[in-house]
């Protein structure tokens, strides 16, 4: 049993065990073989990422008694005491702490001296953006023209801060956040070498509520192992970071496909009791829809352990493409305006209130579409519109299939769908249809059974629906667009033959540019 947190029991002594930055890790190596060393090295990112442990591993490299080397031996008495912290050429600066001029010029006053054991007297100044302006100002001309055996190392979380004088003499390498799932690997190999019993899926929640540290993580899994008596459940790991169960997320879908509005309000009062942050529970609110959306197009992409993919795949089915975007975009917005609310749960509620008000099944049947048998009284000498009669399913055509199209009581989603497909074939009890490809994504059964129900309902009659995917040929969309380009270019035929334009183009050496021309119908 040791007393030193996991941090710093598995802090990496070289560059192969460093998890992560291979960039850095590539650059850095092949500097060291081949003798191309930087006198200042600038290493910048957020918390946690490696900045310290690999100024660390350099001044190893730089000082190992083998020799300057990308793979130092960590036996020899210099890589020991780097190791313990105890090498008296490896000056660590809190620079934090140690702001003031004075302090730079007690550190600058010892440069000149040479090494006292190793080969390079190496300088780590850490948090480098807390120094004063006449700090950086004090240490500049020693950073651009060190001794030739001092070597800089400096690392901050904030490098906006550093004068660009300070970041135009030194190497600049930049850390990335360390992937969930690279955190997750990591942990699992932490927690196999300490015995510790696990579930995957906590440590997928661990792993992300790290944001990509690695050293929040391992603190993170010491209050994990200390919580959960050396087994680490999901259900633990959720209690003691205070996370959201899932299954209050799935109810609200229950909920808003049921137009329940009580059971929403019920489920917001649930979470507020359980002392959640809504803005947390919004955060995984709007990750869920869009899981559920991936899941839809494409379900092979999904490697996020912690859900639960029978749940995820049965919402999938249940959910139209549409509903999940309109969710999405409705939660985003509500998560924007959340802390304008005067009270948090107050926003969440009228969040809740505003998905279900706004629920697509719910638009789609409040507009109906307009009826072919009503006529509108016309104003002056206005011709009136003759009375449409779609012809019996027996005398459908393709030439007729776009008056069908437009007298079929649908909107929105499904009305776009139907315009995109062409009639292939029909009998006394089935109908044919191709749906242009470019909008297959957009077809589930949902689409399928509205679509159906519309052409019964038209037709008057049981109908078996068939739809396949391929090119749609001569649809409504297209006859729409074919017209609309034919107008066009009559228009503009019109325009070039214009006495008037083209007296204004022979004047002035005027243009017409086809793309201004608009219909105005």
């Amino acid at each position: 049993m040791t007393n030193l947190a996991l941090a710093r029991q598995y802090r990496p002594k070289n560059f192969d065990e460093l998890v992560g930055q291979n960039h850095v890790r590539l650059a850095l190596s092949h500097a060291l073989e081949q003798g191309r060393l930087h006198h200042a090295y600038l290493f910048t990112g957020t918390r946690g990422v490696g900045k310290t442990t690999i100024a660390r591993i350099i001044a190893k490299s730089l000082n190992c008694e083998t020799g300057i080397t990308a793979t130092p031996c960590g036996q020899c008495q210099a890589c020991l005491e780097i190791d313990h912290g105890r090498f008296v050429d490896l000056i660590e600066i809190d620079a934090a702490s140690r702001t003031k001029v004075e302090d730079t010029r007690d550190i600058l006053d010892n440069v000149q001296y040479t090494p006292s054991k190793g080969r390079y007297k190496v300088y780590l100044i850490d948090e480098v953006h807390m120094l004063s302006t006449h700090s950086f100002n004090a240490l500049l001309k020693t950073l651009e023209e060190p001794p030739a055996h001092v070597v800089f190392l400096l690392a901050t979380t904030d490098p906006q801060k550093i004068p660009v004088t300070v970041l135009s003499r030194c190497l600049q390498l930049a850390l990335k956040k360390l992937p969930s799932d690279q955190i997750k690997q990591q942990l699992i190999k932490i927690l196999s070498a300490e015995n510790v019993r696990f579930d995957e899926a906590a440590l997928v929640l661990l792993a992300k509520s790290a944001k990509g540290s690695l050293r929040d993580a391992l603190s993170l899994t010491d209050q994990a192992i200390a919580y959960c008596q050396n087994n680490i459940t999901l259900d633990a790991v959720r209690e003691m970071l205070g996370t959201l169960n899932h299954e209050r997320l799935w109810a609200i879908f229950d909920a808003l496909e049921a137009s329940d509005a009580q059971a929403l309000l019920a489920t917001s009062q649930a979470l507020s009791d359980d002392g959640l942050d809504f803005e947390q529970v919004l955060d995984e609110f709007i990750t869920l829809i869009q899981y559920i959306s991936l899941y839809q197009a494409a379900p092979q992409a999904i490697q996020y352990e912690e859900l639960d993919l029978d749940k995820l795949a049965k919402y999938a089915k249940r959910l139209s493409p549409e509903d999940c975007q309109l969710y999405y975009q409705i939660a985003l917005t509500g998560r924007r305006d959340l802390p304008l609310s005067p009270d948090p749960k107050q926003g969440f509620d009228m969040l809740l209130l505003r998905l279900l008000a706004f629920k697509p099944n719910d638009i789609e049947s409040a507009v109906p579409a307009p009826k072919a048998s009503m006529s509108t009284p016309k104003v002056g000498a206005q011709k009136a519109v003759p009375k449409t009669t779609v012809a019996p399913i027996k005398a459908v055509n393709q030439n007729h299939w776009s008056e069908v199209v437009a007298a079929l009581d649908v909107a929105g989603m499904t009305k776009s769908l139907l315009e995109h497909t062409s009639l292939k074939s029909q009998d006394k009890n089935s109908i044919e249809l191709v749906l242009d490809e470019s909008q297959s994504a957009m077809l589930n059964d949902k689409q399928h059974t509205r679509i159906s129900e519309a052409i019964e309902k038209h037709f008057g009659q049981k109908l078996k629906l068939v739809i396949n995917v391929g090119k749609g040929g001569d649809t409504p969309a297209q006859q729409k667009a074919d017209d609309a380009h034919s107008k066009k270019q009559a228009a503009i035929s019109s325009i070039q033959q214009d006495d008037t334009v083209k007296a204004l183009m022979d004047q002035f050496d005027a243009k017409v540019i086809p793309e201004a021309i608009k219909s105005n119908t």
